[in-house]
């Protein structure tokens, strides 16, 4: 099945919880561009495995097995449900690793969606719940909406009306940016937060120019601050004719949305040396899971 890579066309972070965690308030969209996972589970499968391919470096970066989400995650249903005993995952990864596009998210929701199209005792909706304790984003990536507005840690989630599809252009530096210092950095610069209601209303959403008036990512300045590149890539996307131009999650993938095709394919020339120019589109719908 198809693991959709997210952007968030809208990231605040609101306050610091007691145990550290930081609320936040964004709009999650899936992308065409994906992972493809397969997962084996039930009678005659036998231990617990995690086969990952993919182009350059992905399988390197996506860490020792018993770290990578979508390995997990398989973990996590066992241990809620009992079954299954033993899986066998393959991922094959395009998403950029850590790239703020929920590559490890999306497999992660991608095996819990899948483990419950098997399972003789499906949780239907409860996997939401269930995935909420693997990270920020796997509670959109593990539900059939393919737009939603969130908060919390982005587990209470408001499922949108999907915008119709336009032509996307990631740029993806090499470098990657860690969440933890990305929060670290904006807690410094922010000094003692001062709370303030949410900014999203559902009417808000109903169109790309309402979601374009209301877009913004309190990440990008910290980020940018810090590499440069950030604020070049945002400008060039938006000088190359993107009506809409952020970076995504923490970083550090920066996009852009189109109007057309051509416009998209010819902004990758913005993208300067070492910076990785992919052309996608944004989804209109959630992958469905195929059950051989």
């Amino acid at each position: 099945m198809a693991a959709q890579a997210k952007v968030n066309l809208l990231l605040r972070v609101l306050a610091r919880e007691e145990s550290g965690f930081h609320s936040i308030e964004t709009i999650f969209l899936r992308l065409d561009l994906a992972d493809d996972v397969v997962v084996r589970a039930g009678e005659g499968v036998r231990g617990r495995a995690l086969d990952v391919r993919g182009e350059g470096d992905h399988a390197s970066l996506t860490g020792p097995t018993e770290q990578n989400l979508a390995y997990r995650a398989a973990i996590a249903y066992g241990e809620a449900t009992g079954w299954p005993t033993g899986f066998a995952i393959e991922l094959t990864k395009r998403i950029p690793v850590g790239g703020g596009l929920g590559g490890g998210s999306s497999d992660a929701g991608a095996v819990l969606r899948a483990l419950d199209a098997l399972s003789p005792n499906p949780l239907g909706t409860r996997i939401v719940e269930l995935a909420s304790g693997l990270g920020s984003d796997v509670s959109f990536l593990a539900q059939d909406s393919p737009m939603a507005l969130a908060w919390g840690r982005g587990e209470r989630l408001f499922p949108l009306a999907v915008l119709a599809s336009r032509p996307l252009m990631l740029f993806v530096p090499p470098f990657r940016v860690a969440t933890k210092d990305a929060y670290g950095w904006l807690a410094a610069e922010r000094g003692s937060y001062v709370p303030r209601g949410a900014v999203v209303r559902q009417s808000d959403a109903d169109t790309w120019e309402g979601v374009t008036a209301i877009a913004q990512n309190e990440f990008e300045g910290v980020v940018g601050r810090r590499h440069r590149e950030i604020s070049f890539l945002v400008d060039s996307l938006r000088q190359h004719g993107a009506f809409l131009s952020l970076m995504s999650g923490s970083g550090s993938t920066v996009f852009g949305v189109f109007d057309d095709d051509e416009a998209a394919r010819r902004a990758a020339a913005g993208a300067g040396g070492g910076v990785r120019a992919l052309l996608t589109r944004t989804a209109e719908r959630v992958a469905r899971v195929e059950v051989a």
